[in-house]
């Protein structure tokens, strides 16, 4: 029952994602070309994390492999979670948990990244995911975002780069 939730609430946040993406195409002067497969599917799976892992812990798992699968569709893609750092995780005002993510691009052109950040308790285990995109850094800079846990998380989190794909 919960996986077929965790499907309809995905089906979901795809059909608001489209439908976002189609009302925004409007009458601008200059409109932005439309985004990339890979633009796309990472925008999907940071979609995806939010939407499954705001279902509760017991769907923290289906949200991961969403998020995975999802960042696989980035075809073009390099595996690059050796460019990636993290910040200390921190609480915001809502209770939520947030990591600043900076991405060093070493490639000779401007990039964006996907990365997907694992929330985990001092022993190891997976309390959540998100993921989050760096969009447009220059060749041989850095850039920042910051993750945020989809669910409120008790006692000593950490964070860590579960996937990091630059494209």
């Amino acid at each position: 029952m919960a996986a077929h939730r965790a499907r309809r609430a995905a089906g979901a946040v795809l059909v608001l994602v489209l439908t976002t993406a189609v009302a925004g195409c409007g009458d601008d002067e200059e409109s932005e070309p439309p985004p990339s497969a890979a633009e796309s599917a990472a925008s999907r799976a940071a979609s995806a994390a939010a939407s499954l892992a705001s279902e509760g812990a017991d769907v923290v798992a289906s949200a991961t492999a969403e998020a995975s699968r999802w960042l696989e569709e980035i075809t073009e893609g390099v595996d690059v979670r050796q460019d990636i750092t993290l910040g200390d995780p921190e609480r915001d005002g809502d209770g939520r948990t947030t990591v600043e993510v900076t991405a060093r691009n070493t490639s000779d052109s401007a990039r964006s990244f996907a990365v997907q950040v694992d929330f985990t308790d001092q022993d190891g285990n997976l309390l959540d995911t998100a993921v989050v995109t760096v969009d447009d850094v220059a060749a041989g800079e850095s850039a920042r975002a910051t993750a945020r846990s989809n669910l409120d998380l008790a006692g000593e989190v950490r964070a860590e780069v579960a996937r990091a794909v630059r494209y």
